[in-house]
This record gives C-alpha cells, structure tokens and sequence, in this order.
C-alpha cells in the first residue's frame, strides 16, 4: 500500500475575485469552481489547488471545519525551457521575484506572492528525484 501523490492542497485567501484573477488570468490556471464568498478551485496538471475563505470554513458543518491565516507556501513546477519565461511574464504583469535560488545538483526556483501573501515557488523539473 502506498500513497502516490497529492491530489489536492489548499490556501486561505481573502477575496475570492481576486484570487481567481490571480491565478486564472495571470497564472492562467483552469478554473474548475467558484463560490462567492466561499472557494476557488483551479486545476494544476492532475492536481487541484483549492482557494478557501477562512472565516466560512471554519465555521462548516457538514465537512470537517478547516482554516488557516498568514502566508502558506506552495512551489509549481514549470519545464526547464518555461523557467525563464516565468520569470518575465510575472515581470510583465507588475508581480515582484522575491528570491531566486539554486539548489543542489544546479536546479533553480524563485519565489514571489499572491495578492495574500501567500509564498510561491516555481521549481524545476526533478528537483526532489
């Protein structure tokens, strides 16, 4: 028996248009639901990245209550050839790189903020193999 991946993670946001703004129309992730006030949900290859409101999760009933508040961090990985353009498209949209760096065995990663401050990553491919 094995555990072969995570299927899912989620961040605690504040304004739901936003977020899907953010991720959608910037990232260009593909929106997969929304609910004011409530959630965002994008696809990301076979995995989902799920945007919750924190005060309306925490007060759920029929799912287990959930929430978290400051800055969480997620890394996407992005093609060795897509690197850099990453780079310059978030330049192009105004959004600051706040740290670059080069790990073992020569892979590189930056790191930059949503619109909550949420940490995020871009990774090269085999960086954890």
């Amino acid at each position: 028996m094995e555990i072969s991946g995570i299927k899912e993670t989620c961040l605690y946001v504040s304004n739901i248009e936003q977020t899907r703004h953010f991720y959608h129309e910037l990232l260009g992730l593909p929106l997969i639901s929304a609910v004011e006030n409530r959630h965002v949900f994008f696809r990301v290859g076979s995995s989902v990245l799920l945007c919750f409101i924190p005060e309306t999760t925490k007060k759920e009933d029929t799912l287990p209550p959930h929430y978290a508040y400051g800055p969480q961090h997620i890394a996407f990985e992005v093609p060795n050839a897509d690197y850099n353009k990453w780079k310059e498209k978030l330049a192009d949209f105004g959004i600051n790189i706040t740290h670059e760096q080069t790990w073992p065995r020569g892979y590189k990663s930056f790191y930059f903020e949503d619109p909550d401050a949420n940490v995020l990553e871009m990774v090269m491919p085999g960086m954890w193999d």
